[in-house]
């Protein structure tokens, strides 16, 4: 078999987010990594059945583990920080994170042209393995998986004050119905080792800072830089005058 499961099996116990045993259906999970380019070129099976499966079950247990880490959040709430941790960027740098990315098999086309770190395929690579999980070992093995992956950073949001109020998408609402533009973020910095990241992020408005940020990962930074925007929001209108080129950034919620 050209899937080194074994190293994958050995990547997800060393993080505890499994018992260090062999898969129990070794054949679902390496049809969990094989995108459909490979599939098209040597025959069987794709991901894709499993990706819908494993979005499915993924969107049921971090509703799960929010319930319980924030039992007083009204259903609102709940609903976007599961929004916010399960979209595709941010289970992209989790499959980045665990080697989902190294393990897929790829067409040759596909794998020329970088597919390898596409975030869309990383992203579907994590549900496909979350379903193979649950359908060869269980739901307490899948939600042992998610609790693993999802836990720290809800934590991390719950230390740094984040979870109650998504700063990103209220700063984007007020940006456009007040401005008539989207906020630009973008990382100035990264430093630490692997275990102990910290980023430093800035938002700008029409070219302008509007507000900086750190946290341990990209998108608690720009959460941190977005509430800065949004408690100097009053004095950086007053002070707004004709906008500047717009500078390299990603516009986001």
């Amino acid at each position: 078999m050209s899937w080194d499961l074994g190293r994958l099996r050995r990547a997800l116990a060393e993080r505890g987010l499994r018992d260090d045993v062999p898969f129990a259906n070794e054949l679902i999970i390496a049809e969990a990594l094989t995108h459909s380019s490979y599939a098209s070129e040597r025959g069987g099976h794709d991901n894709e059945r499993l990706e819908m499966l494993g979005d499915a079950v993924l969107g049921f247990l971090v509703a799960d583990l929010l319930f319980d880490l924030l039992p007083d959040a009204p259903e609102g709430v709940l609903t976007r920080v599961r929004a916010s941790l399960v979209d595709e960027p941010s289970l992209a740098e989790k499959s980045r994170r665990l080697g989902f990315g190294e393990a897929l098999m790829l067409g040759r086309g596909e794998e020329q042209s970088g597919g390898r770190d596409r975030d869309s395929l990383l992203a579907d690579a994590f549900e496909a393995v979350l379903a193979g999980i649950y359908r060869s070992e269980g739901l307490e093995a899948a939600r042992q998986l998610v609790a693993g992956v999802f836990e720290e950073e809800v934590r991390s949001r719950l230390a740094e004050g984040l979870p109650l109020n998504d700063y990103k998408t209220t700063l984007q609402v007020k940006a456009q119905r007040e401005l008539k533009v989207a906020p630009q973020y973008r990382i100035l910095d990264i430093r630490g080792p692997d275990h102990e990241r910290q980023f430093t992020a800035e938002v700008s408005v029409r070219g302008r800072v509007a507000g900086s940020g750190e946290g341990r990962t990209k998108k608690l930074a720009e959460q941190q830089a977005a509430k800065a925007a949004l408690e100097s929001w009053e004095t950086f209108q007053e002070t707004e005058g004709p906008a500047a080129q717009p500078e390299d950034g990603s516009a986001g919620t």
